[in-house]
């Protein structure tokens, strides 16, 4: 199973709706399906790293790429609820970016996720339903965790996701802060936040 890849970029091109590139990793080309929005930032020639999903179907074999695990775990989800397939997904991402699908499905905003091509009221209404509570519940056990570890506001949590660093980075980097000492609860969100991500950078990808 493939789950990232990096490479460079050698071809751009688009079938219908799909974006997708042309990803040479050690001599051989992955034909890689993106967001729009990804693929429209991208050259040809770009060292690029990706978080694969591969999907596999009796008579087809396709790999969609995202830049963050988060997205791509993302993907995994909605592509998991009944009635929505890979392309619905990628739609769902395209159409809204990573934060304002996740705000959507917690919210309900039915007229927001509607944006996606092929997505319906009730496709819609069904992702929202599945997907709320169990996005409620990881954001929420993060932020008990983490706070629990540290001390800190969740207001740390927010700004390092926005940041673009996953859950799991920033659960292992508080507690190797609290192991080190070199932060302390009574510390101020500055000196955490500049301990993780000093702690984040010595973790390779």
């Amino acid at each position: 199973m493939i789950g990232w890849l990096k490479g460079d970029i050698r071809h751009r091109l688009q079938r219908g709706n799909r974006n997708q590139i042309l990803l040479a990793c050690a001599g051989v080309g992955y034909e890689i399906q993106l967001t729009e929005r990804d693929w429209q930032q991208l050259e040809t020639g770009q060292e690029l790293e990706l978080w694969i999903h591969q999907s596999i179907s009796a008579d087809n074999l396709q790999l969609f790429g995202f830049g963050l695990i988060s997205e791509r775990d993302l993907f995994r989800e909605l592509i998991s609820v009944s009635g929505v397939g890979p392309q619905a997904g990628i739609g769902l991402l395209s159409a809204c970016g990573f934060n304002e699908l996740v705000s959507a499905l917690v919210q309900s905003d039915i007229k927001t996720l509607c944006r996606a091509p092929g997505v319906g009221k009730r496709t819609a209404e069904r992702l929202s339903l599945e997907l709320r509570s169990k996005l409620l519940k990881t954001s929420a056990d993060l932020t008990e965790s983490l706070t629990e570890i540290s001390g800190t506001q969740p207001q740390l949590i927010s700004t390092l996701e926005a940041l673009g660093y996953e859950a799991a980075e920033i659960s292992r980097a508080i507690k190797l802060i609290r192991s080190r000492g070199t932060a302390s609860p009574d510390d101020d969100e500055e000196t955490w936040l500049r301990e993780c991500i000093r702690a984040m950078s010595e973790d390779g990808p």
